[in-house]
């Protein structure tokens, strides 16, 4: 019995969100503007019945799709939102499931740092997959489950606020978002995050 773990649509990917996804994906990159979904399903190895059936559906171009040892995720998107849209449709009935199927995601943590050290920002820096943390900024930091989910908090956070997004991490056990900016951008992000995850519907996992 496959597991829908995550179904998050995107109406228009954000100029750093899409530039992050661009920089870490090894199938066809998206750009600015473009609709995008991501689906986590459970098992993994099941993921490569959703890309069949979204890449037969509709015109749309996979930017990844990972299978891990429980989970696979897939990544589509196109310049068409109806084509996203009709693409995650067929790879649910594909699977069997519904839309309201979907776990519903869970905020593990949610914390802003202010003015945020040299030293730490240098230990960040390191393991970053997007821009650099500057000392000095605040931080925002968010984790989420299923980790998919962290897709949403990441592109609503940059659509609400002049904000630099430094790190998304998309699969694995969680999701987690690390960005940063001037402490009223900041702020506004975390709500924005927040809001995003929270407006998610689903059943209890």
């Amino acid at each position: 019995m496959v597991e829908l773990r995550t179904f998050a649509y995107i109406d228009r990917l954000q100029p750093q969100f899409a530039g992050y996804l661009g920089t870490n994906m090894r199938g066809y990159l998206p750009v600015v503007g473009m609709a995008a979904t991501f689906i986590e399903i459970a098992p993994g190895m099941m993921i490569n019945q959703v890309a069949d059936a979204a890449c037969k559906a509709a015109f749309v171009q996979p930017g990844f799709m990972i299978v891990e040892r429980s989970f696979g995720i897939l990544e589509f998107h196109s310049k068409a939102q109806a084509d996203v849209q009709y693409a995650g449709e067929a790879a649910l009935k594909r699977l069997g499931t519904a839309f309201e199927e979907k776990i519903r995601p869970k905020v593990l943590a949610s914390d802003i740092i202010h003015k945020v050290n040299d030293y730490h920002a240098q230990v960040i820096n390191v393991n970053r997959l997007a821009s650099l943390l500057i000392a000095g900024q605040d931080l925002y930091i968010m984790e989420v489950v299923p980790a998919a989910y962290i897709v949403l908090a990441a592109n609503e956070a940059e659509k609400s606020a002049q904000i630099t997004l430094v790190d998304v991490r998309v699969f694995g056990a969680v999701g987690r978002l690390y960005l940063s900016g001037r402490e009223s951008d900041v702020e506004r992000a975390a709500k924005a995050a927040e809001t995003a995850i929270a407006n998610v519907v689903g059943r209890e996992e």
